[in-house]
């Protein structure tokens, strides 16, 4: 039997460490002939057209979360309605393409760089230091899902597939940056969609059919509002405070190679994520079906017990795919912002040739990079670990970035105080069970938003001029 097992999982495992392989190849070559100088690694040169802007936006929000987490869910008591957690993604990225404009005329590079030059150095390394650690959490997650795939293969201890996941995230961002993870984020998005997309047929029929699947689910499980609207809505607006006051889905607005390009990629990104909710709950509703016996692996689970070998081998490379796309941007967006607005400013101020602050950059890769593995060997629930790390990075700082950079009339210590007080209400609602169903990042977000109203419309009342404009010279 063990020799069976051996042989059965042999084709699979050549298909993923190819497509391993061919990543780490790409990140050479672009870490050797594309890197030039800072920009180009941390910003992909600001170079970036609609489609492949746009398909970045995507690729980056469907990680280990929107796809094995998202099966987990359909699998447990989300039933149908598990699609909404990629659905109300691409809703809220409309909204986002108004405010896209904007944000890329700042030309920063990071939002904290923004926030420090509108609302001072102590607002702007408050949420530094905020997106470092929720960014290397995100990390983390990505890593736990890329272990699973790899356990679930080949079965290796969890250590090891830990291990090896790391190696080979780390490997690939440090080499190739920010210009490596977008270009390559429009054949791995491919990667994902069609891994998918063929395993779905295969997994249905060995159910025995779309009839006999939902048959065999309990009750209300094919309902599609069954988490219920306020869920539905709260979703939403989570997505829109995340993605908005998000490292690295401003990054890539920051990397657009115009303001147009900016807003229309937003645009894009919401009809290409569209689609994407409905693979992976179909596959987590038939594994419940089948009798999984852990709907913590209920997508990989589905696909090795009916689908082809090949099909199990794209499969796998489509979630580390996946994994590996949300990976790179989040290590890549934390040493950014590490370097820029931590290293450059309090550790290090002396000028830096520009291959000395590359090498810098991938020196923080590493470092972070490792922490998050530390993290990931406890094996924390990804969807759990993702909405923690979404409260960290977005609740106090999403009104000092978005208002910041819109609000011409915001005051001087608008941002501070939004700050404080968002992350405070975020931490607090979070330890007392997020009453209502209202998520911390939501409930956090609004006490951010709130707050920084009432302080913009005290100190204008009292004559303080409003804080100075958030636009940064091309090139600092």
């Amino acid at each position: 039997m063990a020799d069976f097992q051996l042989e059965i999982r042999t084709i699979p495992l050549i298909i993923v460490c190819v497509y391993v392989l061919a990543m780490m190849a790409f990140g050479v070559i672009i870490g050797k002939y594309f890197i030039k100088d800072s920009k180009d690694y941390m910003l992909a040169g600001r170079r970036m057209g609609l489609l492949t802007l746009g398909i970045s936006l995507s690729a980056v929000n469907v990680g280990g979360g929107s796809t094995m987490g998202v099966a987990t869910r359909a699998y447990g008591a989300w039933g149908l309605s598990a699609l909404w957690w990629v659905l109300a993604a691409s809703i809220a990225m409309i909204p986002i393409s108004y405010f896209a404009p904007e944000i890329r005329r700042t030309f920063s590079y990071t939002i904290p760089m923004v926030i420090n030059k509108r609302f001072g150095s102590v607002a702007g390394t408050s949420s530094a230091v905020l997106g470092v650690v929720s960014l290397f959490l995100l990390t983390s997650s990505q890593i736990v899902a890329s272990a699973t795939v790899i356990t679930a293969l080949i079965g290796t201890p969890w250590v090891i597939s830990v291990f090896v996941s790391t190696f080979v995230i780390l490997f690939y961002t440090c080499l190739g940056g920010m210009t490596a993870d977008i270009y390559s984020d429009m054949f791995q998005f491919s990667v994902l969609f069609l891994g998918m997309l063929v395993a779905v047929p295969f997994i249905i029929n060995g159910v025995g059919g779309w009839d006999a699947m939902v048959a065999a689910l309990p009750e209300g499980q094919m309902d599609f509002t069954r988490i219920g609207w306020f869920m539905i809505i709260s979703l939403i607006i989570n997505y829109f405070t995340t993605f908005l006051a998000g490292p690295e889905m401003m990054s890539r607005v920051f990397s657009a190679k115009d303001e147009r390009n900016a807003r229309k990629a937003c645009v894009v990104s919401a009809i290409v994520m569209c689609g994407m909710g409905v693979l992976p709950t179909v596959i987590g509703l038939a594994a419940l079906a089948a009798g999984a016996p852990d709907g913590g692996g209920a997508l990989i689970w589905a696909t090795d017990t009916f689908a082809p070998q090949v099909v199990v081998g794209f499969m796998a490379a489509a979630i580390l795919a996946a994994t590996m796309s949300s990976a790179d941007s989040n290590l890549i967006n934390s040493s950014t912002i590490f370097i820029k607005d931590i290293y450059q400013r309090f550790i290090n101020p002396a000028p830096m040739s520009e291959k000395k602050l590359v090498l810098t950059t991938r020196m923080s890769n590493v470092v972070l990079g490792l922490m998050a593995m530390c993290i990931a060997l406890f094996r924390v629930d990804i969807i759990t670990m993702n909405m923690f790390a979404f409260a960290m990075r977005s609740a106090g700082p999403f009104a000092a970035f978005v208002l910041g950079v819109t609000w011409k009339k915001a005051t001087p210590h608008a941002g501070l105080v939004a700050i404080i007080v968002g992350s405070a209400a975020a931490v607090i609602w979070e330890l007392i069970g997020t009453p209502l169903g209202i998520m911390a990042v939501v409930f956090g977000a609004a006490c951010s938003t709130l707050s920084f109203v009432a302080v913009t419309l005290i100190e204008s009342k009292m004559g303080v001029a409003p804080a100075p404009s958030p636009e940064i010279t091309e090139g600092k």
